[in-house]
């Protein structure tokens, strides 16, 4: 079990696999509240720097699956480095489904919510494994401006512009399913920055190394057309953020 490979590749230098930098995280995870012997479920974890992260920063405890069996390696190797692989544990698996056998006080999904099919079955998946008055993350990408046509839209990596809200219609489909939203930290430019930018810069170390690996014409082609993709279209159209949700 493992994600395509060119994901792999793409993003193997990452610490984070989403627009968000590591201050973002820490304003997340300081806005929470987060209290000591606090447990986490993360679904779709990478490579483990949320839960890693805020086990040092805040004394949580926690469990993520991924389906990246690099990425997983990765968040054990972080929990290591961090002094808190006795916090927190990391699975390679599918988060599709995944519901966790001790009840959590937070239960996330940062970017991921295709594994239950859309925001609605991922809030479901992930409320099976949340204790009373527990906190759901959803990290989810939105439209900061609307693009004019479909073909815009495919250049942002998505069919057409229907695939996403704006950000005032995502908020209120969550009271539209039950919850009120207590809580939001949104990425910025600078994160989209990072996010992107640091695959380039990959994608051409591991072309010189691998030169006669069957992903060559693949990497090199989205090596050629990523930077101008990026600030022509992700930067300016794309917003993304984590909205903590809370049950009525």
């Amino acid at each position: 079990m493992d994600i395509p490979r060119i994901f792999n590749i793409t993003e193997s230098e990452h610490r984070i696999h989403n627009p968000f930098t590591p201050e973002k995280f820490t304003t997340l995870g300081t806005v929470l509240r987060l209290k000591p012997g606090t447990r986490l479920l993360d679904l779709g974890s990478g490579s483990g720097e949320m839960l890693c992260t805020w086990a040092r920063d805040h004394g949580i405890t926690g469990v993520g699956v991924d389906m990246s069996q690099l990425f997983s390696q990765q968040a054990r190797q972080r929990a290591e480095a961090l002094g808190v692989a006795d916090r927190v544990a990391f699975i390679h698996g599918d988060a599709a489904g995944y519901v966790a056998d001790e009840k959590c006080a937070v239960a996330a999904c940062v970017g991921a919510t295709w594994i239950g099919g859309g925001v609605a079955g991922t809030i479901r998946l992930l409320s099976k494994s949340l204790s009373d008055q527990g906190i759901i993350l959803i990290g989810e990408p939105y439209w900061r401006q609307l693009p004019p046509t479909d073909e815009v839209a495919r250049q942002c990596y998505v069919s057409s512009i229907s695939d996403l809200c704006t950000l005032p219609d995502l908020v209120s489909s969550f009271a539209e399913l039950g919850y009120d939203l207590v809580e939001i930290v949104l990425a910025d430019q600078e994160g989209w920055d990072r996010y992107e930018a640091a695959k380039w810069l990959t994608m051409r170390r591991w072309l010189e190394t691998n030169p006669d690996d069957e992903l060559v014409g693949e990497v090199r082609a989205l090596l050629n057309e990523a930077p101008r993709r990026h600030v022509e279209y992700t930067r300016e159209y794309l917003g993304w953020g984590v909205f903590a949700l809370m049950a009525r």
